[in-house]
């Protein structure tokens, strides 16, 4: 596996590799066990999101289109039937 991106917090990466594991993408986050290390270790930097080689194309872009989505206001999902 390879990293594809270094996520900020725990639900960020787990939002992810659920995205892409809905997608067939199979994914691991490395470092999660490591964030009860923190004051030992440092309090950022230890996350990171690895995808198979032929994956990884693909997971980035979705990645990025998630990073770059906009929201949906509440209004815009209420229906007047």
């Amino acid at each position: 596996m390879i990293p594809v991106y270094k996520p900020a917090d725990m639900v960020e990466a787990q939002c992810l590799k659920d995205m892409l594991e809905h997608r067939k993408i199979r994914c691991h986050i490395q470092g999660e066990y490591l964030l009860g290390g923190v004051g030992e270790l440092p309090a950022s930097g230890l996350l990171e999101l690895f995808c198979l080689p032929e994956d990884a194309e693909l997971a980035r872009e979705l990645i990025q289109d998630y990073l770059t989505a906009t929201p949906v206001a509440e209004t815009d999902l209420s229906h007047d039937d």
